[in-house]
């Protein structure tokens, strides 16, 4: 079974871990989209930290994940239609943009499944990004 899964993966943490460990028992391959800056602009008011080439090499370095994948548009159809998964995995704030009926119709048409799941609440990369800026200020203020 193919288990696809998408997001940015900015600032790798236990969070993206626990996601993909997660999607490893679901299936046999563990493929990952990963958006580009681009994309990330358009639904995140931050861009990544890290470029998409080293986000995408951070994930190719994971035992758990099997194929990584580049998506240069907010859409998910083309990325099924090359993959063929089995399961697709989303977050709890999947939400009902276009992009995500879009794939959620062609998945059902296809006869496949969408799982949710919950994220993990130990980290996240904004909450990384804001506790460096919190640190730095503090920091500066200090100094």
């Amino acid at each position: 079974m193919i288990i696809y899964t998408v997001g940015t993966f900015d600032l790798l943490h236990v969070g993206h871990l626990a996601l993909l460990s997660y999607c490893r028992t679901l299936g046999d391959v563990v493929a990952v989209g990963v958006a580009s800056d681009e994309v990330v602009n358009i639904y995140k008011p931050n861009v990544p930290v890290i470029p998409l080439e080293q986000r995408m090499e951070m994930l190719r370095a994971l035992r758990c994940v099997d194929i990584v994948r580049p998506y240069h548009e907010l859409e998910y159809v083309s990325g099924c239609m090359e993959l063929n998964p089995d399961i697709f995995v989303t977050g709890e704030d999947w939400g009902s943009q276009k992009h995500n009926l879009d794939v959620e119709s062609y998945l059902a048409a296809a006869g496949k499944q969408i799982i949710q799941v919950r994220y993990n609440p130990r980290n996240s990369s904004t909450k990384i990004k804001q506790t460096a800026i919190a640190q730095t200020h503090t920091n500066l203020q200090a100094a």
